[in-house]
């Protein structure tokens, strides 16, 4: 009897288990997405976000959702992933908002703002402040949805073949700079020069541009600038912090299954994290390197630091008036800002100012 029972059991359990298997199937479906990263495999610090998302997004799904990760260039150009992603040539792209300021002023808004935010503030607007969903609205108009995929941090203020004392010495100026930034600049005399970042040391040296700006010294102590640019300036007033997303073609995301949506926001958080420590953790040595090795540090002055806030003070103002969409993330944007500051002066801008003075008593 007992042995009939049992034999009933194991009976019931395989058909269960029959059963179950196409339920399990459909909720797990296999999946194969391509993401193409605006970055070279040289970006230490960018490039790999794209890996850690294909990783974790497989591991998570035991190999039922998988991506594969192309570097720069491999599918698209880096100014063609938003419309690659929306079409559906790729159903992912690892990229900046920004390099779309072509397309629509309003994608700037997606990384920076001069004078904006700095790297937390950015990440508690979008996570906490409705930001994120303020730019999913606009990215939607265009195809696409966006998960944050790491930030570069606060910038230098780029390299320049010679000094900058004043206003005046950036008439005329060609320099590597382009989006919202180069809009600003263009008011202020200088000439904004689109060119790749593969491009940027040779067009330096034979003086095709007098001057160019990418990140910070991680990523520039690889590309060699300061053999042909000694001048190193800061503060970047136009990247306090610059952000880059996960776009993904949104019917894809839409089609997702409920359970694969949360595994892309977790492993695009953890690459996230992984992009900004990188940073923090690399810009420092980098910095001492450079300037080891020749790198001639240089900050702008006021006249300069005034004049620049003037002239975007202009630009937001025109793009206020003619375009609704900008106007909704900026004025969501600026309200955190102001109010974040304040708070800021009193914690955490006192903490590093006072750490920064005493490091050398430490």
């Amino acid at each position: 009897m007992r042995r009939r029972k049992f034999l009933g059991s194991v009976g019931i359990g395989a058909a269960a288990t029959t059963l179950a298997a196409p339920a399990i199937a459909q909720s797990a479906p296999q999946i194969t997405w391509r993401l193409q990263s605006a970055f070279p495999t040289s970006f230490a610090a960018l490039y790999p976000a794209a890996t850690t998302m294909a990783k974790y997004v497989e591991e998570m799904t035991e190999g039922r959702f998988r991506i594969q990760p192309f570097a720069a260039g491999e599918i698209v150009g880096p100014n063609q992933i938003a419309d690659a992603v929306a079409q559906g040539t790729v159903e992912m792209g690892h990229t900046a908002s920004q390099y779309y300021h072509g397309k629509d002023p309003a994608f700037s808004l997606g990384t920076l703002l001069p004078f904006g935010f700095n790297t937390r503030m950015m990440d508690a607007w979008q996570m906490q402040g409705g930001g994120l969903d303020l730019l999913n609205t606009f990215y939607a108009k265009h195809g696409f949805f966006a998960l944050p995929g790491g930030n570069v941090t606060a910038q230098m203020g780029g390299w320049y073949r010679k000094e900058i004392n004043s206003v005046s010495d950036l008439a005329g100026l060609k320099m590597r700079v382009g989006g919202l930034p180069g809009s600003i600049m263009a008011k202020m005399g200088v000439v904004p020069t689109a060119i790749p970042g593969g491009d940027v040391y040779v067009s330096l040296e034979r003086g095709t541009i007098d001057a160019a700006e990418f990140t910070g010294p991680f990523d520039e102590e690889r590309m060699g600038l300061n053999k042909v640019a000694p001048y190193y300036y800061f503060p970047s007033w136009w990247e306090g912090q610059a952000a880059v997303h996960f776009f993904m073609n949104l019917q894809k995301w839409e089609e997702l299954p409920a359970h694969y949506k949360a595994i892309l926001r977790a492993a695009a958080a953890v690459a996230a994290d992984e992009v900004v420590t990188r940073y923090d953790y690399g810009n420092p040595a980098a910095l001492v390197r450079l300037i080891s090795s020749g790198a001639q540090l240089r900050n702008f002055n006021e006249e300069i630091i005034a004049t620049a806030l003037a002239a975007s003070k202009e630009v937001y103002a025109e793009l206020n008036e003619t375009n609704p969409e900008w106007k909704t993330l900026y004025d969501s944007i600026v309200e955190y800002r102001d109010s974040a500051y304040a708070y800021w002066q009193l914690t955490e801008l006192s903490y590093d100012a006072m750490m920064a003075r005493l490091r050398t008593q430490l």
